[in-house]
């Protein structure tokens, strides 16, 4: 149970930075003692890999427009990161298990990106680019606080991740309502004639 609560945490935060997630878990399992951590993480290739994507996410993920782009790609990479990551927490157990870690990894990290995709192009929606930067920023905090979690107290972790994600889908679900009536609204105004015409 203790695994399957890190699988949830960590495909929660890869759903939101999945390179951030990589190396945190790749630093905690080469200078930690954490005996639940596959090695393979640690190794300094992928460490040299998941911090220079996350530095390309750091800076794409603050900029208007390019932010959306940026998910549009992830929205194959996140998934299958936090599965990959559930099947290699799963550890050497049984193919079931395996199974179940991968699918949950993955599952929770799909919520949580479309969650952050949905909500990114509801505040592009804003003129202003600080928006993107105090969100981008709150996101990384977040993540690397579950992934800190995550590490010791895993149910801890595994029930701040499935608030995030509830409150998340909730502001989605009112950020798109938001959206919808200001475009119906937007359609109106477009469509009444001139009063110069």
């Amino acid at each position: 149970m203790e695994s399957l609560a890190l699988v949830f945490s960590s495909g929660w935060a890869s759903g939101v930075n999945s390179y951030l997630v990589l190396l945190v878990l790749g630093l905690a399992e080469r200078f930690g003692t954490f005996g639940q951590l596959p090695d393979v993480l640690g190794r300094w290739e992928v460490l040299a890999a998941a911090g220079f994507m996350f530095a390309m996410e750091f800076v794409a993920d603050k900029i208007p427009y390019v932010d959306s782009t940026w998910d549009a790609i992830s929205t194959a990479i996140r998934p299958t990161v936090g599965a990959v990551v559930g099947v290699l927490l799963a550890g050497d157990a049984d193919s079931l298990n395996q199974a179940v870690a991968g699918v949950v990894g993955g599952s929770s990290a799909l919520a949580a990106h479309s969650v952050k995709a949905g909500t990114r192009l509801a505040i592009n929606a804003s003129p202003e680019p600080a928006t993107n930067i105090l969100a981008s920023l709150a996101e990384d905090s977040a993540v690397f606080v579950v992934m800190l979690f995550a590490l010791h107290h895993p149910y801890i972790a595994a029930s701040i991740a499935a608030t995030l994600l509830v409150i998340g889908l909730v502001v989605l679900y009112y950020a798109i309502k938001l959206i919808r009536r200001g475009w119906r609204r937007w359609k109106r105004t477009d469509r009444r004639p001139s009063a110069y015409a």
